[in-house]
């Protein structure tokens, strides 16, 4: 019988059996700090992340020199899908958002455990559809929305990996959705006047998620569904007693 590994907070983790996750190698749990680069554009994937708590941007540069974030990555997902794809680089940067932890992973170990293990590679080539997607939605709704449905649909994304109230500024938010500041300043508090969310000393809180989604317009809750879909529940099979193994140490990143 295959058992779970003992109790990830990473939803693909939690969703290895024990034989999966012994083919990825020592596994680190590092700490994330906001602003630590996780990849760099058009350099080699050097680790693998998957985000415990906290989340991650993919970003990438625009014509002017600024950044436009394309894809978020937080609990649910990891980083270094060039890899799972067959390749070592990839032309965006990831970077930490919301500070947390994650399991690191060498590349070499993963690369070995996709050729070695089919429902590895299922599992993983599924979250990278799940991705793509996510990555064509936000292009999308950067494309027809209004600054407030872009707004909501992003706090409701990132609601989703670290809850319901969150700090955020709003120069970073200007940043990530490449907008003026005072634009993104008017998008809440017009989102506030309807009663969606709450704002206060920096931090958002949602106060009625189902309004807030449906003012996105469909935008927010495709790529949810997908993932849902492509993934399903994490599995039934019984789980091991929650310990370290010891190949899982925890350093500082």
């Amino acid at each position: 019988m295959s058992f779970l590994s003992p109790r990830f907070e990473n939803g693909l983790l939690s969703r290895l059996s024990v034989e999966d996750v012994a083919l990825l190698g020592p596994l680190e749990r590092v700490e994330l700090a906001p602003h630590n680069a996780l990849e760099v554009a058009n350099r080699s994937v050097e680790s693998i992340y998957f985000i415990e708590r906290g989340f991650a941007s993919v970003v990438a540069d625009d014509a002017d020199g600024g950044i436009i974030e394309v894809g978020l990555i937080g609990p649910e997902g990891m980083t270094g899908l060039a890899v799972v794809h067959g390749v070592d680089q990839t032309p965006f940067s990831t970077v930490v958002q919301g500070g947390g932890t994650a399991v690191r992973v060498d590349p070499e170990y993963l690369r070995a455990a996709l050729a070695d293990s089919p429902s590895l590679h299922q599992l993983f080539m599924r979250y990278a559809q799940a991705f793509a997607v996510q990555v064509a939605s936000t292009a999308s709704a950067n494309g027809r929305l209004l600054l407030e449905q872009r707004v909501a649909r992003w706090l409701l994304m990132v609601g989703d990996r670290l809850g319901e109230s969150f700090q955020i500024t709003h120069e970073f938010l200007s940043v990530m959705l490449a907008v003026r500041r005072a634009g993104v300043t008017r998008a809440l508090q017009d989102l506030e006047a309807r009663g969606l969310i709450r704002t206060m000393r920096g931090v958002v809180a949602i106060i009625d998620r189902a309004g807030l989604a449906e003012f996105t317009n469909g935008a927010y809750g495709l790529a949810e569904k997908e993932y849902a879909n492509l993934l399903g529940p994490e599995s039934e099979a019984e789980v091991v007693e929650a310990k370290e193994p010891k190949h899982y140490r925890k350093v500082n990143y």
